[in-house]
């Protein structure tokens, strides 16, 4: 080997090309390497094409990355009192977990007028085809809103979702994320529940929970006065607002009473088999 080559050291600098492909991976994260390169001829920079692979490579710009999911802007809006019965139902998720570690989650939805709890839906998991199953049911015993409160979960963002929703003419209204106070009336319905159960029982099974959240549902509905409903339930409240003539469109009065997905038959004989400390 001659000494020049044993002591020879490149002199190519790639620093611009690299920012380059740095820039354009994260503007076109889905883009790969000729679409690259057609940018950077059309900008009138004359790389070469094995250049520009080459570091490509070394970047390891070859392995496709998850792009940021961009949510469209969502705009800053007050939180309005409701003007009647199924105007407007506001629904979120809680998480907990049995205590084999086994992680659940509940599906939560009320009636903003009325605070009316109209399902408490544990599961070990909840996609949009469950949300949507269990809106379903509750329009077999009441009218579905005009609108829904929501934030920008996957399930409520979903096209399959937004869509039954356009089927149905229900206006969606999307918080702004990282703002849950402005969906304060599910947020702190969500609080009562998790001091009344998530946070009071231990839950072995997903039975027990479903069979406890039943009850307390009830409870809830028909026997405790709600301090902003002028010290009545919310059924009491909702009963009220219909005589007064209040707008509302239950189809029945047995409407007030709550709705869920779960066979209350079996409530009495699972309800010795609670194991809650």
């Amino acid at each position: 080997m001659s000494r020049s080559l044993w002591y020879y050291q490149t002199r190519r600098d790639d620093t611009e090309v690299i920012d380059k492909l740095q820039q354009l991976a994260e503007k076109y994260s889905r883009k790969g390497i000729d679409t690259y390169y057609k940018i950077i001829r059309r900008e009138g920079l004359r790389w070469g094409r094995n250049r520009v692979l080459r570091v490509y490579r070394l970047m390891r710009l070859g392995f496709r990355r998850k792009g940021k999911r961009r949510l469209p802007a969502r705009l800053k809006v007050p939180l309005a009192i409701t003007e009647g019965l199924n105007k407007v139902w506001s629904m979120d998720f809680m998480s907990d977990a049995l205590t084999n570690g086994r992680r659940t989650r509940v599906l939560n939805i009320i009636d903003e007028y009325s605070r009316e709890a109209l399902t408490v839906h544990p599961d070990y998991s909840i996609p949009a085809v469950s949300v949507i199953n269990q809106l379903e049911i509750l329009e077999q015993h009441r009218d579905l809103p005009d609108s829904f409160r929501l934030d920008n979960g996957p399930e409520f963002t979903c096209l399959e979702f937004t869509e039954w929703c356009r089927s149905k003419n229900i206006k969606i209204n999307y918080i702004q994320p990282g703002r849950p106070m402005q969906n304060a009336y599910i947020e702190r319905f969500n609080k009562t529940y998790r001091e009344d159960i998530l946070d009071a029982y231990l839950f072995e099974n997903l039975e027990q929970l479903r069979i406890l959240s039943d009850e307390w549902m009830k409870t809830y509905n028909n026997e405790i006065p709600h301090g902003s409903l002028n010290d009545l339930t919310p059924n009491e409240y909702a009963a009220k607002a219909v005589n007064s003539g209040k707008p509302a469109t239950l189809k029945t009065q047995a409407g007030f009473t709550t709705i869920n997905s779960h066979n209350s038959s079996s409530n009495s004989r699972e309800k010795s088999k609670l194991a809650l400390s």
